[in-house]
């Protein structure tokens, strides 16, 4: 027993260590990263937003957070797949626990989401935030943006979410459209991919549908997503919908006929090319799943985009 550990995510000796906490016990920190609010040495910082006062259609996306570090549990010992590393040997991980919002006053919410992520995004780490629905993306958007300038957002989702509102309206449907106007993305450079709904305004946006991810390769798409953004400093945003609801039927408003988790992953593998800032994975709502179906394809997703970020560190350092 000398070697394993238990509780890791309060008992680490260092930032980069492995933790071997059982699988079904210990702290359920995001892959057993240690809880801190203490933002020193941290090259990577996982962040949750347990809101869902936005949502349309079903709630419970408060409850993602949560249920998305029960599900990455099963990621904390080997070195990752498809990344053959330890993600952590090099590169300092903590959970920062939840932003703290006041759950009767709801107008106050997207400042409070930006001012905590400003604190975040200026200690110099990469953010990978857990929703909450997909209106928490709007408020993190624009601290990203008053950092990097306009982005370019590679958005995985069934919905468009380029809805009209009055830029006072708490909505997860019209975040798109109110960044587009606002100069907080770049449309020339954004691409939304597995989309199977209809909008009324697309703002420029190249726009893969669910029927032509069918006809595409993992590779092929990968590719015109890299294409398109050109080099720019991006968002990666995942609305876990993205999935066909026989891969992701936790979610508050799914939609048939779209790509499998497999497809989605071997695209995502694909984009360490990407200049990515920031990223986040949304609108998973454990009330609605099953065997924690959702919640672990929602941390394989989370638990990529870290893997995304520790290759592009390794290549940068490489030169």
């Amino acid at each position: 027993m000398a070697n394993k550990s238990i509780d890791h995510a309060f008992t680490a000796a260092s930032l980069t260590s492995a933790a071997s906490d059982p699988t079904f016990a210990g702290a359920l920190s995001f892959m057993r990263r240690r809880f801190t609010k203490d933002l020193t040495g941290a090259d990577a910082v996982v962040w949750g937003i347990p809101f869902d006062a936005a949502t349309s259609n079903r709630p419970g996306t408060r409850f993602g957070p949560q249920a998305i570090r029960r599900a990455s549990a099963i990621f904390d010992n080997d070195p990752q797949y498809p990344f053959n590393r330890d993600l952590f040997a090099e590169m300092a991980v903590i959970d920062y626990g939840d932003c703290l919002l006041d759950y009767g006053n709801h107008h106050e919410t997207p400042a409070a989401i930006e001012r905590q992520a400003k604190t975040i995004i200026d200690s110099g780490a990469f953010m990978l935030t857990l929703g909450g629905d997909h209106f928490v993306t709007w408020p993190v958007l624009k601290a990203h943006a008053a950092m990097h300038g306009p982005l370019a957002l590679v958005q995985f989702d069934a919905h468009q979410d380029t809805w009209f509102d009055d830029n006072r309206r708490i909505d997860h449907g019209s975040f798109v459209a109110r960044a587009a106007r606002d100069g907080i993305i770049d449309p020339d450079r954004s691409i939304q991919i597995g989309i199977r709904t209809h909008a009324p305004e697309d703002f420029g946006i190249q726009i893969l549908y669910g029927h032509q991810l069918e006809e595409m390769s993992a590779g092929d798409i990968a590719s015109t997503i890299i294409s398109h953004t050109r080099g720019a400093p991006a968002y990666l945003t995942f609305d876990i919908d993205c999935l066909d609801p026989a891969y992701a039927p936790g979610t508050g408003t799914p939609v048939s006929g779209g790509p499998s988790s497999a497809k989605i992953l071997s695209v995502l593998q694909r984009l360490h090319q990407l200049d990515i800032r920031g990223a986040d994975v949304v609108e998973v709502s454990p009330a609605y799943d099953h065997a924690d179906i959702t919640a672990i394809a929602g941390a394989t997703v989370a638990m990529y985009m870290l893997g995304l970020h520790a290759e592009r560190r390794a290549s940068v350092s490489q030169g």
